[in-house]
C-alpha cells in the first residue's frame, strides 16, 4: 500500500495502470477487500469495467489518463470478470512508446517537506481528474417533472446483472469510474422516489450516495439488506430487490423468476491436494511427529498446501496471511509452545517468508521451518518463482559451508552450516519417505537455532514445464 499511495504523491512519468482483482465471496482469499478504498485513499482515478470488451477499452483509457494526469490509475475488476472470457475487438496498432525525458529529481525524494508540497499538488489535481474521466452513462431517465418509483445505480459487473433482468423501462445510471459522477447522481435522485445501488464488494458507492443525498432520501442496497451484506453479486440475488422495489409491469421486466423455480446447485465438492503431490507426504510425516508431542502446533501459510487443514490431514493450527507461518511459529515458541513448526511453500517463502526467517534466526527461536517445494507456483498459473530449483542446492551448500547456488543470503552462515537439509522427490507408495522425513524432523527438534527442512518434489501436473501428466 505504501508504494501505491506514494506513487500518487510523486506522480508518474509515462502511464502506470494497476489492475486489482477483488474477490467477493472469498473464493481464494482471506477477506473481501475492496480496492476502491485504496484508490480513494490514494486520490487516484479508478475505472471499473462491466464486460471483457469494456475492460480492454478502459485499460487503454487508463493509460491515456495516467499520462495526461501524471498519476497512477487503478483498474478494478472482480472474480467473475477475471475468470471469464469473451471475444474482444482489438486495435490494429499498438500505442507508440513514450520517449524518455528528464524530470525534476526533487519530486521523487519524499522527505517530509517535499511530500507536503507534492500532496498539496495532488489535491489541486482532483478537479482535473473529475474533468478527465468519461461521462456517466444514463439510461431511461424519466422526463423532467416525472417521478419513477425506483432508480438504479449499477457499478461494474452489477450492470450486467441488472440488465439481465430488466432490459428497459427502469432509470439506470451506469458507474464505471471514480470519483463518482455527483451531478448525474443528483439528477437521477431528483427523478426517482428511491435509489437502489448494485455494486460488488463493500458498499462504497451506497455510503457515498447516502452522504451526497442526505439521510432523508431513501437509498437501498447492501446496508439495508436489499442485497446481501457479504458475498458476491449474482443474477439471483440481484433480481430480488429489483422485484420488490420496482412497480414495473412484468412484461417490461425480462428474466424474473419465482424463487421456488430456481434449481438447487450441484452439491459442493471440497478441494483436496492433487494425487501425487509432495505436500501430502509432508503432512503425513509431520502428523506422525506431532502425535508424539501433545503440545505440538503446525502453522500454515498461503498456497494450495493450506489444504493440509482439511481431512484427512487436519494438520494446520492457523493460516492467516502470506509469510505468517514463520512469524506465528516464532511467536508461539516465544510464548512457550513447543514444538512449533512452520510450513511454507517455495514461492510464498520468497514472497514474504524470508524476513520472518531472518528474525527467527537472529533471536535463535526454537522453531522448525519446512519449505515444501513443488517446483512451481501452482495456484496462480504454474510460473516459476524466485526460488524455483534453488532451494535444494541452497540447503546442500549451506550444510557444507559452500555457497555455489547464490542463495547463501537466505540465512546467516552461523545458522546454515548445520541447520539446513533437503529431501528430493518424496515417493508416494505407502509413503516410505514419510518415515525418513519424520526422523529428520525429530533430529532437528532439539536444535537451539531454527532448523529448515526443504522438501522438494515437482507437481505431477505441470503442462507449462512440458512434463507428462501421470
Amino acid at each position: 500500500a505504501d508504494a501505491f499511495v506514494n506513487a500518487a504523491i510523486t506522480g508518474v512519468k509515462g502511464g502506470l495502470v494497476v489492475v486489482a482483482a477483488d474477490d467477493p465471496s472469498m473464493h481464494s482469499s482471506q477477506n473481501e477487500q475492496d480496492s476502491r478504498f485504496y484508490g480513494q485513499f490514494a486520490l487516484v482515478p479508478i475505472l471499473e469495467p462491466s464486460t471483457q470488451a469494456e475492460a480492454y477499452e478502459l485499460t487503454q483509457l487508463a493509460f491515456d489518463l495516467s499520462e495526461r494526469l501524471a498519476l497512477p490509475v487503478l483498474l478494478r475488476i472482480v472474480t467473475r470478470l477475471a475468470h471469464s472470457r469473451a471475444s474482444v475487438d482489438v486495435r490494429d496498432a499498438a500505442r507508440p512508446e513514450n520517449p524518455l525525458s528528464p524530470s525534476d529529481r526533487k519530486g521523487w525524494v519524499l522527505l517530509p517537506g517535499i511530500a507536503r508540497r507534492q500532496y498539496a499538488s495532488l489535491l489541486q489535481k482532483q478537479a482535473d481528474v473529475c474533468d478527465a474521466l468519461p461521462p456517466a452513462v444514463c439510461e431511461d431517465f424519466p422526463a423532467e417533472g416525472q417521478k419513477a418509483p425506483t432508480g438504479v445505480i449499477a457499478c461494474g459487473i452489477g450492470y450486467n446483472y441488472v440488465r439481465e433482468h430488466v432490459r428497459e423501462g427502469i432509470p439506470l445510471l451506469k458507474v464505471n469510474r471514480y470519483p463518482l459522477p455527483e451531478a448525474e447522481i443528483r439528477d437521477l435522485a431528483s427523478r426517482c422516489r428511491q435509489l437502489l445501488v448494485v455494486e460488488d464488494g463493500q458498499p462504497v458507492v451506497e455510503q457515498a450516495v447516502r452522504a451526497l443525498l442526505g439521510a432523508d432520501y431513501p437509498v437501498r442496497g447492501r446496508l439495508t439488506g436489499d442485497l446481501p451484506r457479504t458475498g458476491e453479486l449474482t443474477p439471483d440475488n440481484v433480481q430480488v430487490p429489483l422485484r420488490t422495489a420496482s412497480t414495473l409491469e412484468r412484461s417490461r421486466v425480462g428474466g424474473l423468476q419465482d424463487e421456488g423455480s430456481v434449481p438447487s446447485p450441484v452439491k459442493a465438492r471440497p478441494p483436496q491436494l492433487c494425487p501425487g503431490c509432495g505436500h501430502r507426504d509432508v503432512y503425513t510425516a509431520l502428523n506422525r511427529v506431532a502425535a508424539e508431542f501433545p503440545g505440538a502446533r503446525i502453522f500454515g501459510d498461503i498456497g494450495c498446501y493450506t489444504l493440509g487443514a482439511l481431512p484427512p490431514y487436519e494438520s494446520i493450527a492457523s493460516c492467516v496471511d502470506m509469510g505468517a507461518s514463520i512469524t506465528m511459529a516464532k511467536g508461539a515458541a516465544d510464548a512457550g509452545l513447543r514444538p512449533a513448526i512452520a510450513v511454507i511453500g517455495d514461492s510464498t517463502f520468497t514472497h514474504s517468508g524470508m524476513t520472518g526467517l531472518l528474525d527467527a534466526v537472529n533471536d535463535h527461536a526454537p522453531i522448525t521451518v519446512v519449505i515444501s517445494d513443488n517446483l512451481t507456483t501452482a495456484m496462480t498459473g504454474g510460473q516459476d518463482s524466485a526460488g524455483t530449483s534453488k532451494y535444494e542446492a541452497s540447503a546442500s551448500d549451506s550444510a557444507s559451508s559452500r555457497s555455489t547456488s547464490g542463495w547463501s543470503f537466505l540465512c546467516p552462515r552461523t545458522w546454515t552450516r548445520s541447520h539446513a537439509s533437503s529431501a528430493k522427490r518424496l515417493p508416494t507408495k505407502a509413503y516410505p519417505s514419510s518415515y525418513h522425513a519424520g526422523s529428520a524432523y525429530r533430529r532437528r527438534r532439539g536444535s537451539k537455532r531454527p532448523p529448515a527442512r526443504v522438501n522438494t518434489r515437482p507437481l505431477p501436473r505441470s503442462p507449462s514445464r512440458g512434463e507428462a501428466v501421470t
